[in-house]
């Protein structure tokens, strides 16, 4: 009874002898050190995990020793397949008033931390498309009557010297428009069908080389077991070239660009839970994104280039978002990383919301 209970617990739970051996875990577990039970089960604590604290496992023994239980907060521990921040409880189980064993419960708080981010990134998202979709529109309507009037004026003029201001009105109409068009983002629905993620990356890897000629390194570390997603084709060709040509543009056209695509499970994207999710880097060697600007990359007319429009990363942020997923980036001199993430499973098919 208590093993079912144990089971259905949400957080990570072991049990471990009093050597620090394991000797139950339960699913929440599994999950956090990214391993099955049955080669977790027997290792020591400090071959499942280790810790910046060299003395973490020795102190934890010695207070269990003397019957006393063990809070740290934020801990950062080094699994066997991947780091994260707990919180960490230990708690001595007695047997006759003698240590029988230990039982650890792992809160992992990146994890929280990560929904709270994403979700506060939605939110800004959110409200700055509203914002400029709204501003667009008012635009796009006296745009429209200044077009319309430049054409009956062009009629009616017959000097061919006038006639080229009108022209000009009509051309830069005309540019603005598109540059509305494009500030209001995608405007259709996406066709999803399954989708081979890594022939939509050879084809913008085959884009961008032509375009770039031989003055870019561009390297890929693919993942070949990832299965297919539910996606728009040209939709993700459109978001992932703007990634690219985007990383294109911060190394100025000289420097190396890693495509590289992984497996993520059990990870949440818009509060939904997901099995198996596709992570895809775009990893360049440039000299980092402006520290004043990594809050704002993906809103609408944000750049760090005089030439830029700053629509690239906002297209390409809602194209993933109407995929149910989420572009990340982080950013130093001489290393950014622009992080995709699309789940592979139907959202119809979710594994429910996080709890």
């Amino acid at each position: 009874m208590h093993k079912k209970i144990l089971d259905h617990i949400n957080e990570a739970i072991l049990l471990f002898d009093k050597d620090l051996r394991l000797t139950y875990i339960n699913p929440a577990g599994e999950i956090l050190l990214a391993d099955s039970a049955k080669h977790l089960i027997g290792n020591l604590a400090q071959t499942l995990f280790k810790t910046a604290h060299n003395s973490l496992f020795t102190d934890l023994l010695q207070r269990l020793h003397q019957n006393e239980p063990l809070v740290d907060r934020e801990l950062i521990l080094e699994g066997l397949h991947q780091s994260f921040t707990v919180n960490l409880s230990a708690t001595p189980m007695l047997e006759d008033g003698v240590l029988s064993e230990i039982l650890i419960e792992l809160q992992q708080v990146d994890r929280h931390l990560r929904i709270t981010k994403e979700e506060q990134l939605l939110a800004q998202q959110n409200t700055s498309r509203m914002l400029v979709r709204g501003l667009a529109h008012e635009i796009k309507n006296p745009l429209g009557g200044l077009r319309g009037a430049a054409q009956l004026l062009d009629l009616e003029l017959q000097d061919p010297e006038l006639k080229e201001y009108t022209q000009i009105i009509i051309a830069e109409s005309d540019r603005l428009q598109e540059l509305m068009d494009k500030m209001l983002g995608p405007n259709k629905p996406a066709n999803k069908s399954p989708l081979n993620i890594h022939e939509v990356l050879e084809r913008v890897r085959q884009l961008v080389t032509v375009e770039t000629g031989s003055n870019i390194t561009l390297k890929t570390d693919y993942d070949p077991s990832i299965p297919e997603l539910f996606a728009d084709k040209n939709q993700m060709i459109q978001a992932l070239l703007n990634i690219v040509r985007n990383a294109i543009q911060a190394i100025q056209n000289t420097g190396n660009i890693i495509i590289k695509t992984r497996i993520q499970r059990h990870m949440t994207l818009g509060r939904k839970l997901y099995k198996l999710v596709a992570k895809i880097d775009i990893i360049d060697n440039g000299p980092g994104i402006q520290p004043g600007l990594m809050g704002q990359i993906f809103y609408p007319m944000i750049t760090g280039r005089p030439e830029g429009t700053g629509l690239g990363l906002s297209i390409a942020q809602s194209l993933i978002n109407q995929h149910n997923g989420l572009i990340e980036c982080e950013s130093e001199p001489g290393h950014t990383v622009f992080s995709i993430f699309l789940p592979i499973m139907n959202p119809a098919q979710n594994m429910g919301k996080f709890r």
